[in-house]
């Protein structure tokens, strides 16, 4: 499949390269049918694998590249089942998260995020599995979760731990704290910084300089470097869904559910 047109994420191959589009209005939100195409993706994923050498993932949402998981839609899901037994209904939705990012994180391809606005928990936790971010100046980076009673649970602490260190972990986690760009690039974590509107097509082109090197090097390169932590990705499920079933959890997710802010998941 060279192309794909669906209700949350198009995905097309041109010129060596697949750029993968988020859709969903209003910021990208993750929750099952995302999961759907995202798995989708991956499928088709084994056979683009052998004709590209980058992948680009970007928004065409003005809010921004992701605001993170569908928290309305775990909270209802969650509220139906009972929190108490909602247990084996996250772990199910997280095991195909991490199955998904997981894939992405060691793709053979080089792989480009294309952010600008919101990029906060699961939205971040997408980034984090690429090879390079390219971030417009007014993006914003974020873990929100422990507002809800839980940690990250698509992978972010172990992969931001494997490639910036414990210190901004603690921070963007403990605190909840937002940092914009311009600091997200001084620590480490965004590779380009460019102007409003021009994530995607500075992703190109480092797209197409990648593909002046031989891919087997490439790929070595990047498996040398890039190495993934399953075991604290799988610790990382089994926190979660202990966490997911303490009172502080239900109550977050329905005030965020029941709030007015236009936008809840800012700071």
């Amino acid at each position: 499949m060279q192309r794909f047109n669906g209700e949350t994420l198009s995905w097309e191959l041109r010129d060596g390269c697949i750029e993968l589009a988020l859709h969903r209005e209003p910021c990208n939100e993750i929750g099952s049918r995302t999961l759907e195409e995202l798995e989708q993706f991956v499928e088709a994923h084994e056979t683009l694998k052998g004709e590209a050498h980058a992948l680009i993932i970007y928004s065409r949402m003005k809010p921004g590249f992701c605001a993170g998981a569908d928290l309305r839609e775990l909270y209802f899901r969650a509220k139906e089942l009972g929190f108490e037994n909602a247990a084996p209904h996250v772990r199910q939705f997280l095991n195909g998260i991490h199955r998904v990012m997981n894939t992405l994180d060691a793709s053979p391809l080089t792989t480009i995020a294309a952010v600008h606005g919101v990029t906060f928990g699961g939205g971040f936790e997408l980034a984090l599995v690429c090879d390079l971010i390219i971030a417009e100046k007014m993006a914003r980076f974020c873990f929100p979760e422990l507002r809800l009673g839980l940690i990250p649970g698509f992978g972010g602490i172990p992969r931001l731990k494997r490639d910036l260190g414990n210190a901004i972990v603690r921070d963007l986690l403990l605190t909840g704290r937002s940092i914009n760009a311009s600091k997200a690039q001084t620590i480490g974590l965004v590779s380009q910084l460019v102007a409003e509107g021009d994530a995607l097509k500075v992703a190109r082109s480092a797209a197409a300089q990648v593909r002046k090197f031989d891919r087997t090097t490439s790929i070595r390169a990047k498996q040398f470097m890039k190495p993934l932590p399953y075991a604290e990705l799988r610790q990382e499920i089994e926190i979660f869904c202990e966490l997911f079933t303490q009172p502080a959890v239900e109550a977050g997710l329905r005030k965020f559910v029941e709030s007015n802010d236009a936008h809840p998941y800012l700071p």
